[in-house]
């Protein structure tokens, strides 16, 4: 089930005070019945338990100003110390989380800026945002959501930390348009029992020169997310790019999804499971722009 969220105070206020615990279950797991695959799998349940393994996969390509990736990276490190989602962590059943942090440009720029790291409380997520802020800014070309889904699916796999929910959260500007295409990325993650949520940047008109397209929101929910209660939350203000990116990890933190729904393509009727904005838009525009 696919939602969509408008940025708002009273949502953040909602998730908090509507019990971030609700719907969480350890998963099933039957000792005598396993093989190699599964004895490794035992072997990390018996690890320490956090509520969620959360990949968060930031946007650094060339359409990106240096103030936005600016501002995306504050709104992270801001995000992890505040008051909300302290509150919202405090009430998970373990209180915990396991966290990393990367950038991504084309299929083959993807870099580790936080290692998985647990956050358990104020110390803890003071920690990571300071490691977040210390790092470098950088830009890089091309846009590769599928690259980067493909780079986030190793690293739940080499996480020490067994989570009760595994979530991909990627933000970005613009459509696929380098890589594999993005709809085999978005099944390969699902079917490994990954959710992936976005956060489509719409902060500027789209220009030829930028290849932003309109309606990025709509890309990214018919072509992008995809699991149990995923969701996009656009930002279409600068000025509330904060406040997305808070709200947007407290309901991934919480396990909770916004109240409107969207119907994904995938439960549409099959006459209507075309998706609004073609899956295919970026790697047609840069074909039509470049020759290639």
């Amino acid at each position: 089930m696919r939602r969509y969220i408008s940025i708002g105070a009273v949502l953040v206020a909602g998730v908090i005070a509507g019990g971030v615990a609700a719907g969480l279950a350890a998963p099933n797991f039957h000792p005598f019945s396993v093989d190699r695959q599964d004895a490794r799998t035992a072997d990390k349940e018996d690890a320490a338990t956090v509520d969620v393994e959360l990949a968060i996969a930031v946007d650094v390509s060339y359409s990106m100003d240096m103030d936005e990736l600016a501002v995306q990276r504050d709104g992270y490190a801001q995000a992890l110390v505040s008051r909300e989602f302290l509150q919202a962590l405090k009430s998970l059943p373990n209180g915990k989380i396991s966290i990393t942090y990367f950038e991504w440009a084309a299929s083959s720029d993807q870099k580790i800026i936080i290692p998985w790291r647990v956050i358990d409380g104020p110390e803890t997520a003071d920690a990571v945002a300071d490691e977040i802020m210390k790092a470098p800014i950088r830009r890089a070309s091309r846009t590769s959501i599928s690259g980067a889904i493909y780079f986030a699916m190793p690293l739940f796999e080499a996480n020490p930390y067994r989570g009760l929910r595994r979530v991909i959260d990627i933000s970005g500007d613009g459509p696929n348009n380098n890589g594999s295409p993005v709809l085999p990325a978005r099944e390969a993650a699902l079917a490994k029992g990954i959710t992936i949520n976005g956060l489509p940047i719409m902060v500027k008109e789209p220009t030829f020169s930028s290849m932003d397209i309109e309606n990025l929101d709509w890309y990214y929910e018919d072509c992008v997310i995809g699991g149990p209660g995923s969701f996009v939350v656009p930002i279409k203000d600068k000025d509330k790019f904060r406040e997305a990116i808070r709200t947007k990890l407290l309901l991934e933190v919480a396990g909770r999804a916004p109240e409107r729904r969207v119907v994904p393509v995938a439960e549409k009727a099959p006459a209507e499971r075309e998706p609004r904005v073609s899956c295919l838009i970026g790697e047609k525009i840069w074909q039509d722009r470049w020759g290639r």
